[in-house]
């Protein structure tokens, strides 16, 4: 029998967990993401309604705790999902945000602001670079494009552009990349959920790092460029017309 739980005063279900097959392990977390979006938007969890625990979903769906987790922040990031610490996770939306909720960043204040930061930052990076700097690049490049953990993947590509920002030579570009890392993290995670980003953002990562190995600034002023005009289009396509 279900539990209730009082969610701004309203006596709500507790346990709602998925009446389906486990998810295929092509790529769980996506699977995961995908068929809680689904139940969600087609109204079959009520707003206020409080999900499965990590545990039990995990079990549902026959995947790991940390696979839920990653799709659970998708869910917050699209404002369908709220989770709050000792209580639970629950629906508060049946539509996606206009915008990604990305801790305390959305994706319009990243897209915003990213372009003024880590453009300039890859010209600098060209001009300024050191070995150590093409080293560390390269070796983030090459993790990348070998990690098959979708979660590691997102963290490395964080690092990635704090690694261009080091290389700029500027510590205040440094210093505001590392404060919007984990935003960065969680917009790419919810991407490449959605939007299958992972493949096409190694190609354009690539394109930067020889731009910068090969000191050319202008390369890389466009390189970042194109990169961060494609993450932007990607997290339009998600957003879009969800109103």
């Amino acid at each position: 029998m279900h539990h209730t739980a009082t969610l701004a005063g309203v006596n709500l279900s507790d346990s709602w967990t998925p009446g389906q097959q486990p998810i295929e392990r092509r790529s769980a977390a996506e699977g995961v993401f995908h068929a809680l979006r689904l139940a969600i938007e087609a109204r079959e969890i009520a707003i206020g309604a409080k999900l499965g625990s990590e545990a039990a979903l995990a079990a549902d769906y026959g995947v790991s705790r940390s696979v839920i987790r990653e799709a659970l922040r998708s869910c917050a990031a699209l404002g369908l999902t709220r989770t709050e610490t000792g209580r639970g996770t629950f629906v508060v939306s049946h539509r996606p945000t206009r915008e990604l909720k990305l801790g305390s960043f959305s994706s319009d204040d990243l897209h915003e602001a990213r372009p003024h930061i880590e453009i300039p930052a890859a010209s600098f990076a060209a001009a300024r670079r050191t070995a150590e700097d093409l080293e560390r690049i390269s070796g983030l490049i090459e993790a990348m494009e070998q990690e098959d953990d979708p979660a590691a993947w997102v963290e490395l590509d964080a690092a990635f552009h704090a690694a261009i920002a080091q290389a700029s030579g500027n510590s205040v570009f440094t210093k505001v990349v590392a404060d919007i890392r984990e935003a960065m993290a969680r917009q790419s995670e919810t991407v490449n959920l959605v939007a299958g980003r992972r493949t096409p953002s190694n190609a354009e990562h690539q394109e930067i790092y020889q731009a910068i190995a090969a000191q050319d600034p202008e390369a890389a002023t466009d390189a970042m460029a194109k990169h961060l005009n494609a993450v932007q289009h990607a997290v339009s396509t998600i957003v879009r017309s969800k109103k």
